[in-house]
């Protein structure tokens, strides 16, 4: 049973994704916020298992990527769907065949999230960091565009119903995630300080300003997340400014 413990996380990972998609497209954003969530604690659980218990298999690399394309892949790509056609595109002075297409560009964010997991699966480069956004923070980050709308200041929450930045949005997260940029992972080898600074300076930022600006904050965690990124790899051996 114990060599089954990380596949039965990915597992439920995938059926709480499932789930998600359903309350995304049923207009129950709460419930497919929080489901998300969940996921990726699954996630999240499954790595850890497998590196604690040395359960590293090709099945379970595959089925994680599986899981992990409903979960993360999908979902975002939903959710940008749904604000999209809460926007107002359908007044855009454009022919009403393209309109039609224009409403599923959203869904370019899935692609390109499929596209980053299958570079993941083939990169060795990619066992301690990252390269490019990896698929779970894009989606916590789109999963807090609904709740910003819904819960936070209302001149805040209208640009998640503007097509137009929308449109950006989803152009600039497909490009994050098959790109270049150096992203540090949260993988602690110890519990040292001095080794793990800017993991520590993360997750210590986040507990401040989770309780603060509520989903307001994941937008600026995010970008202090790559902020501290950029910083630790300018910092790292043979970078340029050492």
């Amino acid at each position: 049973m114990k060599k089954h413990l990380p596949n039965l996380f990915t597992c439920l990972n995938l059926f709480t994704g499932c789930i998600a998609v359903v309350m995304i497209f049923r207009d129950h954003f709460n419930w497919a916020a929080y489901l998300i969530f969940i996921a990726a604690f699954f996630d999240l659980l499954d790595g850890m298992t497998a590196r604690k218990l040395n359960l590293f298999s090709s099945f379970g690399k595959e089925l994680d990527s599986l899981a992990d394309m409903i979960s993360f892949g999908f979902v975002p790509g939903a959710i940008m769907f749904k604000l999209f056609q809460r926007s107002d595109y359908i007044s855009w002075p454009l022919p009403d065949n393209l309109l039609r297409i224009v409403q599923f560009v959203p869904f370019v964010l899935t692609v390109f999230s499929a596209l980053r997991l299958a570079k993941f699966n083939l990169d060795s480069r990619q066992t301690s960091s990252f390269i490019g956004l990896p698929t779970p923070a894009n989606t916590l980050l789109v999963v807090s565009f609904p709740m910003i709308l819904l819960h936070c200041d209302s001149s805040i929450g209208l640009l998640f119903v503007n097509p137009v930045f929308l449109l950006c949005i989803t152009a600039l997260l497909s490009f994050l995630l098959i790109s270049e940029i150096p992203l540090f992972a949260l993988k602690f080898k110890n519990l040292s300080f001095r080794e793990n600074f800017y993991q520590y300076v993360l997750l210590f930022s986040s507990a401040i300003l989770l309780p603060i600006l509520t989903w307001l904050a994941i937008p600026v965690i995010f970008a202090l997340y790559f902020a501290l990124s950029f910083l630790k790899s300018m910092a790292a051996p043979g970078s340029k400014l050492q």
